[in-house]
């Protein structure tokens, strides 16, 4: 695996007998990940084994995919693979326009109030519905989980490249 290798995905389980499979998403855009046609990485993350595959359908059932992946016929030839990461080259990437970002440039963000207080760091991306939450590891002794939603009146700038989030906590948030 050579160069840059995001996350889109996850293996949590099988489904069914004929070696589809559920893939918890990990990227805003799924459809397009998960489309037949798309090649990705199949990422051990424990040992580094990787297998290149391409998938030939998919839908989205609840939170999840079911994704048909080429070559993978049956349960047990599937199996073996639960719990990998799927992941697409940076070449892959498409342009965003501005003021979208990908996940990984949010993940590991500090995140200061327009104050300046140090609130914590970005660890995870949640999308419950209708906005996107950002889970903020707390800075500090007690280290608590603060929940920020992804609106304008509550995310007032974010720069990337400085890995910098400046937010306006409002009443009751924390």
């Amino acid at each position: 695996m050579d160069g840059k290798w995001y996350t889109v995905g996850k293996l949590v389980n099988t489904h069914g007998i004929r070696g589809d499979v559920k893939v918890l998403p990990q990227t805003d855009f799924a459809e397009q990940r998960f489309a037949p046609g798309s090649k990705l990485m199949l990422v051990n993350e424990e040992n580094g084994k990787n297998l290149q595959v391409k998938v030939t359908s998919s839908r989205l059932q609840k939170n999840v995919y079911i994704v048909k992946l080429e070559g993978f016929n049956n349960i047990n030839e599937i199996e073996p693979y639960k719990g990998w990461t799927l992941k697409i080259a940076e070449s892959e990437q498409g342009k965003l326009e501005e003021g979208e970002y990908y996940y990984h440039e949010i993940i590991g963000c500090r995140v200061v109030t327009e104050e300046g207080e140090e609130l914590g760091e970005i660890t995870e991306i949640l999308s419950p519905g209708a906005n996107d939450v950002w889970v903020v590891k707390g800075a500090g002794p007690k280290r608590k989980e603060i929940l920020l939603p992804v609106i304008d009146d509550v995310v007032l700038t974010i720069q990337p490249a400085d890995k910098l989030v400046t937010v306006r906590l409002m009443e009751g948030l924390i």
